[in-house]
């Protein structure tokens, strides 16, 4: 039995149900949600475009058996699954879930592109909308060397077909639901749906409140554009005299090394006991990337650590200003450099206690209790809306009336006049 305060009590156990991911390769945000949403519907089959998670990392989802695609079948899938984006919309159609009462779309790039049936309650915990198809679209074909030439169109061409595609299936999705209020902005932009938010589940009670913080700012992320990282380095190497720890891997990571001063060191990738311990010694954690929500910044917050980042997407919402650490406005070296500046006047007021007990809104247990609340009561409304009683009589029924216009065209094809028709 599973209760929310402001819900009715459901009995979710003889519910069918499906939950749709994209692909299972790693244990990552995404996953952690999965891994949650298993927690509340541990009967739930598992669908996904591809499945290669080791048997070694198969916990988080209960050792279970992965419905996948065709597309895991295809040469080289394990390696260049993501090259085989123009096929995903075709292989995740093809899952058969009809028999399901509750499908439950994990989904940044196709995963709602699930097929159903109108006695089905469809909900989509939608991470973001395809960043590369929509807003980001320029952003990606510029990174990716893609602004001219015939691999450009093609691409483009692509794109434009992914767009269409991923706007109408929207409609199948009876529920959205967001990560934060930014990407609840991002849906309603793309889609014109309204959206929920449930924040995404962190873990932090596996962090461990550390106040005595050593001479060092830290960094860690993978070394690709959007994440910003260059620009990182290069405020740091300018500043020259504050210490700055960097980790992570990528294929931009050579490319951020040649900016950076003595003064900065790279670690590359660092297993999760490592990284602990410089989230928790760091004197603030440096984030400049526009994310969708960013579960790094509240980890190093849960440590009791502060946190610089720029004041746009998820951070906004997972840093308070002045409380748990401050933001930058641009994301551009001179801003951050200010910002890191203020910092270091703002320090001594920080109080590590309140900077972990801010994390706090953001436990597993939390998402649990929201997510099921979320479920029941949209299942509720959907039960209400298709009883019987609720079902207006056939002479009750008054048509919407629709305004038409015709228009004539004389012999010469020029208009001659046009008439307005009010129907009903």
């Amino acid at each position: 039995m599973t209760t929310s305060p402001d819900a009715p009590a459901v009995d979710f156990s003889s519910l069918r149900v499906a939950i749709v991911h994209e692909w299972f390769i790693t244990y990552a945000g995404a996953e952690r949600v999965v891994e949650q949403m298993l927690n509340v519907f541990p009967q739930a089959d598992l669908f996904a475009v591809v499945d290669f998670l080791p048997p070694d990392e198969r916990w988080f989802i209960k050792d279970k058996k992965v419905n996948t695609s065709f597309v895991q079948k295809l040469p080289l899938a394990r390696k260049l699954y993501r090259s085989y984006l123009p096929f995903m919309p075709l292989a995740v159609e093809q899952f058969d879930v009809s028999g399901y009462d509750l499908v439950i779309s994990s989904n940044h790039a196709v995963a709602k592109g699930v097929i159903t049936g109108p006695d089905q309650m469809h909900i989509c915990m939608c991470y973001s909308p395809m960043r590369y198809a929509w807003d980001l679209t320029h952003q990606y074909l510029r990174e990716s060397g893609l602004n001219s030439g015939l691999k450009s169109w093609l691409t483009r061409i692509l794109l434009h077909r992914v767009r269409m595609w991923d706007y109408r299936t929207a409609n199948g999705v009876d529920e959205f639901i967001a990560i934060s209020d930014y990407i609840a902005r991002r849906i309603n932009k793309v889609y014109r749906r309204p959206a929920s938010v449930i924040y995404p589940p962190v873990n932090v009670d596996k962090f461990e409140l550390s106040r005595n913080k050593k001479d060092f700012y830290f960094a860690a992320s993978r070394m690709v554009p959007y994440k910003k990282m260059d620009l990182i380095v290069e405020a740091f190497t300018r500043l020259g005299d504050r210490q700055l720890i960097v980790a992570g891997e990528g294929p931009q990571l050579q490319k951020v090394k040649k900016l950076a001063g003595p003064n900065i060191t790279f670690l590359n990738y660092l297993p999760f006991e490592t990284l602990k311990k410089y989230l928790s010694e760091a004197r603030a954690f440096v984030f400049a990337a526009e994310e969708d929500f960013g579960i790094i910044a509240v980890e190093a917050q849960a440590c009791g650590t502060p946190v610089i980042a720029f004041g746009k997407g998820g951070a906004a919402e997972t840093v308070q200003e002045g409380v748990t650490g401050l933001f930058f406005d641009r994301q551009e070296p001179d801003s951050l450099i200010a910002a890191i500046r203020r910092f270091e006047k703002l320090e001594p007021s920080l109080n590590s206690e309140k900077i972990r007990e801010h994390t706090r809104r953001f436990v597993p247990e939390r998402f649990r209790r929201e997510f099921s609340g979320f479920v029941a009561r949209a299942l509720d409304r959907d039960r209400g809306e298709s009883s019987p009683d609720n079902r207006p009589d056939k002479d009750d029924i008054v048509l919407p009336r629709k305004r038409v216009s015709f228009l004539f065209r004389g012999k010469d094809s020029e208009p001659r006049q046009e008439i307005t028709k009010t129907e009903g």
